[in-house]
């Protein structure tokens, strides 16, 4: 029944992202977008509590479950920074993102059909699970962001200033501003997810390797933010780092 919740949530969420480009195309902007990733959000949810109760804790156990949570995660920070910012085309940019999410989370396979019940619930695992996956959703928006600022970038150098998408992109300074937020709200969530993860594998081998591989990405991101408040760095680069490290960040996933 949750892959049927899922392929809903994916009709609504691409719905949302057809709109908002056809919106954007005529020069203005849909606000069906955020209703429709709103109710992808709902979706989603329904769909991570049907495999939360198969699984009798989190749903974080397979690369489907994993990719469901994280395009929540996405989603809900959306929501929750996207209006704050009056970022109105973060919507469309997010979308094609959280499909690709789903779409693979639908691949046979990747989400397990076999599920075992947990017998017992270890409540450092089930916070390291959650926290982490969350903060994931942070730093993959801040990416979004990042991207939304080249584009900007781009059309600006182009002198593309008459075209729907310039006329409906928000400032540069609140696109670096949500970005620099999202980070942080990411690194406190990976935080508390890492001390969580140490607390459960305990102090005999140091941790596993995902948690060492999640304590540099952690590491690259609190010295990025470092470097921008302490030295500055160029808006530019600061969202192609943004970028490039989440995508790298994503390796820690197949340690999983």
């Amino acid at each position: 029944m949750e892959r049927w919740y899922l392929a809903f949530a994916t009709l609504l969420v691409a719905a949302a992202g057809v709109l908002g480009l056809r919106a954007v195309r005529r020069g203005g902007h849909s606000r069906w977008t955020v209703w429709l990733m709103a109710g992808g959000f709902v979706v989603q949810l329904i769909a991570l509590n049907e495999r939360g109760k198969l699984r009798g804790q989190c749903p974080l156990e397979d690369y489907g479950e994993i990719l469901l949570f994280l395009a929540w995660s996405l989603v809900l920070f959306y929501l929750l920074v996207g209006p704050a910012y009056r970022l109105s085309l973060l919507g469309l940019f997010t979308a094609p993102v959280v499909v690709v999410f789903h779409v693979v989370a639908l691949i046979p396979g990747m989400m397990e059909t076999e599920v075992v019940k947990a017998t017992e619930l270890d409540p450092w695992g089930e916070t390291h699970g959650a926290t982490s996956v969350l903060s994931y959703g942070a730093f993959a928006l801040a990416a979004v962001a990042g991207m939304m600022f080249l584009v900007l970038n781009k059309q600006l150098k182009q002198a593309k200033l008459r075209t729907g998408l310039f006329q409906n992109l928000p400032p540069v300074s609140s696109l670096i501003a949500s970005q620099v937020r999202l980070v942080w709200m990411g690194l406190v969530l990976m935080s508390v997810g890492m001390v969580s993860g140490y607390m459960m594998a305990g102090e005999r081998d140091g941790g596993d390797i995902h948690l060492n591989v999640a304590r540099a990405v952690w590491l690259a991101y609190f010295f990025m933010m470092i470097w921008y408040h302490w030295r500055g760095i160029t808006p530019k680069r600061f969202s192609v780092m943004v970028m490039v490290f989440f995508v790298g960040s994503l390796t820690v996933f197949a340690f999983l």
